[in-house]
């Protein structure tokens, strides 16, 4: 399997293999420092997939005893996994509902992070874009009443009379169930081309130079340069509607300066949203829950490198009570 040179590589590659393990290995387990031996299956949001696989990575480190076995495909998939328990832990990015919490889904809330529109950086109206932004109410007619259909309805000008070529996500989501609440609906309403995973909804754009799309921040911005990949931009959210991306408003040149507008709150929530590890019942297993003990805990350091932001003290501690609740 080979990804494409130019596009995150590490993205691109979790799009054509749907299950990977994190630190995983065939041979016998043995216990680590604590003991601890077992198998942990997690499946879910694309959102939290770089983040988790992280987490077991440094979690091997201390328990080799314990296997853990990571695979993404959508919000959906890991909240079904979960209550089926197919999977020990679904990773969700969107809020719980109350029909998932009646049906024994049960979770904390791990990290935080958001969706981010964006667009080909060769649109030809690319440069009036990033100088205006756009309101939430001009992101709704793109997507959900499909009443702006040109490039030129946005930002006038010659070579701008082309169509906007719209794209959402395919399968069932936190990133679509999140821009859609942004934009005052749900995930069902999004009306556009539909394309699988968070992956595939940045190439589909990146090889569109009128397309338009949604992704979570970590699918956007290259984890080692921190900078947005090559072929995509962002558009700003005009948040107070004056039709300018105001200094203020503008904070989508690096992933940390992005952290610090969502973590300060310049970045409205949705699209920001906390991020969630949701089992089908109380955890009773020994692995699974010093697993969750560690990531509330220790697991929090890695977060910040991994491009995501840390919930506040007293949330963790929330989790923390929640989860010692569980033994």
């Amino acid at each position: 399997m080979q990804c494409h040179r130019t596009w995150n590589a590490a993205r691109v590659c979790l799009a054509a293999a749907l299950i990977l393990s994190a630190g995983c290995s065939k041979k016998p387990e043995r216990p680590g420092h604590g003991g601890l031996t077992g198998r942990i299956t997690i499946s879910g949001a694309w959102a939290l997939y770089p983040m988790v696989v992280r987490w077991a990575e440094e979690f091997k480190k201390i328990q080799p005893g314990v296997a853990i076995d990571i695979s993404a495909g959508g919000a959906g998939k890991g909240m079904a996994d979960a209550l089926s328990k197919t999977a020990d832990l679904g990773m969700v990015s969107r809020a719980v509902n109350p029909v998932e919490l009646s049906a024994g889904a049960w979770h904390v809330s791990v990290a935080k992070d958001a969706v981010v529109p964006t667009f080909n950086s060769a649109n030809p109206a690319a440069e009036a874009i990033l100088k205006r932004g756009l309101t939430r109410d001009e992101f709704a007619a793109i997507w959900i009443k499909n009443s702006l259909l040109r490039w030129d309805s946005l930002a006038p000008g010659p070579g701008r009379e082309e169509p906007i070529h719209v794209y959402t996500r395919s399968d069932a989501c936190g990133a679509a169930e999140t821009w859609a609440h942004y934009l005052g609906g749900n995930q069902q309403d999004l009306s556009a081309v539909g394309v699988y995973g968070d992956p595939g909804l940045a190439e589909a754009v990146r090889k569109d130079a009128l397309g338009i799309g949604y992704n979570n921040i970590n699918f956007v911005y290259d984890p080692k340069t921190r900078r947005p990949v090559e072929g995509l931009g962002i558009i700003p959210l005009d948040t107070n509607g004056n039709r300018v991306a105001d200094p203020e408003e503008s904070f989508y040149g690096s992933l940390d300066a992005l952290i610090e507008a969502i973590r300060d709150g310049r970045y409205p929530s949705p699209p920001a949203r906390d991020l969630h590890l949701v089992s089908g019942g109380r955890p009773d297993s020994p692995a699974v829950r010093e697993f969750l003990r560690w990531i509330l805990s220790d697991g929090q350091k890695f977060v910040l490198d991994a491009g995501y932001i840390g919930l506040p003290r007293d949330q963790l501690d929330e989790q923390l009570k929640k989860l010692g609740a569980a033994q």
